[in-house]
């Protein structure tokens, strides 16, 4: 039976004040509407500030993921739904593979045998714009850059692409398809082993924010997790529900729990 998501509130704190690293999700947890907002972004800057470690993990390709890397408050990005990880170091990018990943090119020759395929099942599929930019998974967009696909279609196609053998996930723009074993829980829990971050299982070390159903590895694993408020909507579809859930969506949920996180470790 899932577990029951409750509101966050100020009642948290005692747990909250446990805390040492946020990871998240970008699409929709961070971002509002495909934007990263000022408040979002002064809300990255000061969980970096006050000595959180923060690691976003995302579905989005390498191309993006070494700009965030570079350019963001992060100590490293879990990037293409846990394939690798990039982290600077004496202000050079470096990649970690995640374990279970296959090679480069072996991955781009069965993600190409995976689109012909997909191609001729939905005729009308459109890759994601941010494809080009991707080393591991190929990302069919159902509602980012192309009118929305009914929930019926998107599942099918899911359905399509794990019974050709591929791992797939639902976020809340794109089925994710990519071979190998790897998700975003190992990618990120590989990272923190090579980095010396704390560890993740058992522990209130770590919290994760997400929004929607690719996010469930984490909110298995994690102790500690939060679903901004527009994570409802797929609540009933997740075995594996965030513990709690913020009142805000997206961005504005994101701040949320940061500045409620913030005060935790100023209580009494």
């Amino acid at each position: 039976m899932p577990r029951q998501t409750i509101p966050l509130s100020p009642d948290d704190s005692a747990l909250l004040s446990q805390v040492q690293g946020v990871c998240l999700d970008i699409d929709d947890t961070l971002t509002t509407h495909g934007k990263l907002t000022a408040p979002a972004f002064t809300a990255l800057w000061n969980l970096k500030q006050a000595g959180y470690w923060v690691v976003p993990v995302t579905g989005r390709p390498a191309g993006w993921c070494d700009h965030f890397a570079r350019f963001w408050p992060v100590d490293a990005v879990i990037g293409e739904n846990g394939a690798f990880a990039f982290t600077m170091k004496n202000s050079r990018r470096e990649r970690i593979t995640t374990p279970g990943a296959l090679d480069a090119s072996e991955a781009e020759k069965k993600i190409a045998a995976l689109a012909r395929l997909v191609k001729q099942e939905f005729p009308y599929a459109q890759w994601a714009s941010d494809q080009k930019y991707r080393e591991y998974d190929l990302a069919i967009d159902f509602c980012e850059d192309v009118a929305p696909w009914k929930e019926t279609e998107v599942k099918r196609l899911k359905e399509f692409c794990e019974a050709q053998g591929a791992i797939a996930k639902i976020s809340s723009i794109h089925v994710n398809a990519w071979y190998g074993d790897y998700d975003k829980f190992s990618g990120f829990e590989h990272w923190t082993q090579i980095a010396g971050a704390p560890p993740v299982l058992n522990s209130n070390a770590w919290v994760y924010l997400g929004d929607s159903p690719n996010d469930e590895p984490l909110f298995e694993k994690f102790s500690l997790s939060v679903g901004v408020a527009n994570v409802k909507r797929f609540l009933p579809q997740m075995k594996f529900p965030p513990r709690l859930i913020t009142q805000a969506e997206s961005g504005a949920g994101f701040c949320e729990f940061v500045d409620l996180l913030l005060r935790s470790r100023n209580r009494p």
